[in-house]
């Protein structure tokens, strides 16, 4: 059974014509994780596998064969980031091994869906540690519980982050898909820099309840897959209100039943699209992969109507630094209380573990972030309040809602990052660009599709626009994708030079 490139739709119809079953499916991406993921290029990406995921699918199997498939879900394997709940035998640390033996009471909110939908939770994916809100010179993709995911186009090069290992395992083709997390870029980078899908959809689409926070106000999941259909499958599953995660009820009735009703290969036909310009400029390769991108939305129908400026929003400014530093300490804290098994019980706690264990967690970048968290007090309230209504202000009013009024535009488009940099634990990141901001901070969706490379390393393409337009996104990445065909499987090379 050769599971390479293999999307839902055909994983689904191995089982219902009877040339595979769940558990096939499973003991197939089980092995290719021991071949890459252990051994062979040693990618680091799954941090820990699920023991029961065999029995499950053997569960699913008899459930297939008696009643029938709940959906297209069923039977499929899916690897969640490790800052997500799942009650069962495996941890949710972020990464960090000041959490390790945290046993969550319960799913989170996202998992129970895809559970009740039949996908089997076949692990957790390695991540940058405390999805990347930890130093200031961080190093995406290491974690000191998982060590340092490796991008499988180049393996000394960088997977971004922080959903590094969700983005690796996918294009890998050691899952059919993940769920990754994003405050901002950390679906998008790794999805583009990896060469897969990235859907980061509004805040409050889908419930952030037993996920371990960076922020409320731009913390969100999403589905990391290789084609958009599995995309539009898996966020079918993920969405739903929940009393747990009050941003939810401003997503009530926006949400479809089944998001691959927007996918067409004319969906981009008459579109009126904007240019983000502020994402140029950073890297000549990526620019020269987002022009001829635009040229094939043309050839699609798109008009390319202006080119629009959200360089005001800034990459991580000082004001949305502060919003998150803010809303990380009263958002771990809370989550902390609520998981009796976790083994530190205040974000104070984690900075003191870390100390303690400077060795083994802090070898190569410190925590300054964390204590800059940590040291907010009920003093900063003011200031806090201020910056988030400049976040604001600056991302919807004077960004994309006004670009998208003044143009009459249907979405926004530009590269989503330049190629996979080389990676460093020493020095930290280097990332060139990254265009995640502006829809991050105003909490709107965005979606990245490969589009090409430079190099052999993968250059994606981002959509965004308004609020809860994830069903217009998902169609016009599909019809870009059809015409396109620039996803390659990685070959696990040892470096492009």
């Amino acid at each position: 059974m050769d599971l390479q490139e293999q999307p839902i739709e055909v994983l689904q119809s191995w089982m219902e014509d009877a040339q595979a079953t769940a558990v096939d499916i499973v003991e197939g991406y089980l092995g290719r994780i021991e071949a890459l993921d252990r051994d062979g290029p040693a990618l680091r990406s799954v941090i820990e596998v699920n023991p029961d995921a065999l029995d499950i699918a053997r569960q699913l199997d008899r459930e297939r064969s008696e009643r029938g498939p709940r959906g297209p879900l069923h039977g499929i394997p899916i690897l969640v980031k490790d800052n997500i709940d799942t009650g069962d035998a495996m941890m949710t640390t972020a990464g960090s091994l000041a959490l390790e033996g945290n046993l969550a009471p319960s799913d989170a909110f996202l998992v129970s869906r895809l559970r009740d939908a039949g996908a089997i939770i076949l692990g957790k994916a390695n991540m940058s540690e405390w999805a990347y809100f930890r130093s200031t010179r961080g190093c995406s993709g290491w974690s000191s519980r998982g060590g340092q995911v490796r991008n499988p186009y180049a393996l000394d090069r960088n997977p971004c982050g922080s959903s590094s290992g969700s983005g690796v395992a996918v294009s890998a083709n050691l899952t059919a898909a993940a769920i990754g997390t994003e405050t901002d870029g950390s679906i998008t980078c790794p999805a583009a820099v990896n060469g897969v899908v990235g859907l980061k959809p509004t805040v409050g689409l889908v419930s952030r309840a037993g996920i371990i926070p960076v922020a409320e106000s731009q913390d969100t999941a999403g589905p990391m897959t290789r084609t958009v259909a599995d995309a539009a499958i898996v966020l079918s599953a993920l969405a739903g209100a929940d009393a747990r995660d009050p941003a939810t009820a401003a997503g009530a009735g926006k949400a479809s039943a089944d998001y691959r009703a927007f996918l067409s290969e004319d969906a981009l036909r008459g579109a009126r699209l904007g240019v983000d310009r502020s994402a140029f400029g950073k890297h000549e390769g990526a620019d020269g992969v987002a022009e001829a991108s635009l040229e094939v939305l043309r050839e699609l129908g798109a008009e390319i109507v202006a080119d629009v400026d959200l360089s005001s929003v800034g990459l991580f400014s000082e004001e949305e630094f502060l919003v998150l530093m803010v809303e990380l300490k009263k958002g771990l804290n809370a989550y902390l209380d609520a998981h009796p098994k976790a083994p530190v019980r205040t974000l104070a706690d984690v900075i003191a573990f870390n100390r303690a264990h400077a060795d083994e967690v802090m070898p190569y970048f410190g925590q300054e972030l964390l204590e800059m968290s940590e040291a907010k007090t009920d003093a900063d309230e003011e200031a806090y309040h201020a910056a988030r209504a400049a976040c604001l202000r600056r991302a919807r009013d004077e960004g994309i809602d006004k670009a998208m009024r003044e143009h009459r535009l249907d979405a926004i488009v530009g590269p989503t990052t330049a190629p996979a940099w080389v990676t460093d634990p020493i020095d930290g990141d280097r990332i060139l660009g990254l265009s995640s901001g502006p829809a991050a901070v105003a909490g709107y969706p965005h979606i990245t599709v490969p589009a090409g490379s430079v190099h052999g390393l993968p250059v994606g393409l981002s959509f965004f626009a308004g609020p809860f337009a994830e069903g217009t996104l998902l169609g016009f990445a599909h019809a870009f994708e059809q015409a396109s065909h620039a996803r390659l499987a990685p070959t696990f090379l040892e470096s492009v030079a």
